[in-house]
């Protein structure tokens, strides 16, 4: 069974996805935060495949994939890494990237890389879904690689229910119309979509991203999914610390302790 399948048909309340930037902020960082991730707490793992033009990221994530290809991070060198991390735990893990970067290498040759690596599933958000249902579907289901579609609060009912269909892993719920690494505390408006989507009884599993930065907003999204992912908080924590390891477990940490 898919990791991630399994994750969710055991655990369905306050799963925690952790996203980071494979090659940041060291080229090696990557088989040690996924250590370190899995053993702090975190249920599973977002790891960014960095890109020079991720239109969907902030300005924090923008620099940490600049900082990473810089460091020399490439698909291939993400491959081994990944391939390494799974010596050591069999927490899911799923791949953030852009379709410009798996039509570049190669879908067929990407997803098997991919799957051989140790990926369980993949994000794409500038994936179609006329491309998706006509070519990368039967790549993907042939590989038994999950997928993960977006939706955000100006997206119709008729689409979310057919993004529902569509997605094998989970619904990335992205909480916000702005782009990632905005933070403060969810508003009244943010908790009526969250509710309007929970009301659809999706069949599929929700997590809720883009903006989720502590503990209180993390315990506030999984009040209305199965969790919540947290992204730029998480790399803004690595910034210029001589530990990786112990920023990455106190970080985790931090979002799990209870809210007084």
């Amino acid at each position: 069974m898919n990791r991630l399948s399994k994750l969710f048909k055991e655990n369905t309340k306050n799963l925690l996805n952790v996203y980071f930037t494979a090659g940041y902020p060291n080229l090696d960082s990557t088989v040690t935060i996924i250590q370190n991730l899995a053993e702090a707490g975190a249920n599973l793992i977002e790891v960014g495949m960095p890109y020079s033009d991720p239109m969907a990221d902030g300005e924090t994530i923008q620099q940490s994939s600049m900082k990473a290809l810089q460091n020399g991070m490439t698909l291939d060198t993400l491959f081994a890494q990944l391939t390494e991390a799974r010596q050591y735990t069999e927490i899911p893990l799923v791949l953030m990237g852009y379709y410009n970067q798996v039509m570049q290498y190669g879908p067929e040759k990407f997803v098997k890389t991919a799957k051989a690596a140790g990926v369980d599933g993949l994000i794409l958000p500038d994936l179609p879904v006329f491309e998706y249902e006509q070519e990368f579907r039967a790549i993907a289901e042939a590989n038994d690689m999950q997928v993960t579609f977006l939706i955000t609060p100006q997206t119709s009912d008729d689409r979310i229910a057919k993004i529902g269909q569509l997605s094998t892993g989970f619904i990335y719920v992205v909480s916000s119309s702005s782009i990632t690494g905005k933070s403060g505390d969810i508003t009244e408006g943010q908790k009526a979509y969250f509710a309007r989507i929970d009301a659809l009884d999706l069949q599929q599993p929700k997590l809720i991203g883009f903006g989720i930065s502590d503990a209180k907003s993390f315990r506030t999204a999984c009040e209305y999914a199965n969790g919540a992912i947290i992204g730029s908080a998480f790399i803004r924590a690595l910034k210029d610390v001589d530990d990786v390891g112990a920023a990455t477990r106190s970080f985790v940490e931090g979002i799990l302790e209870p809210v007084g």
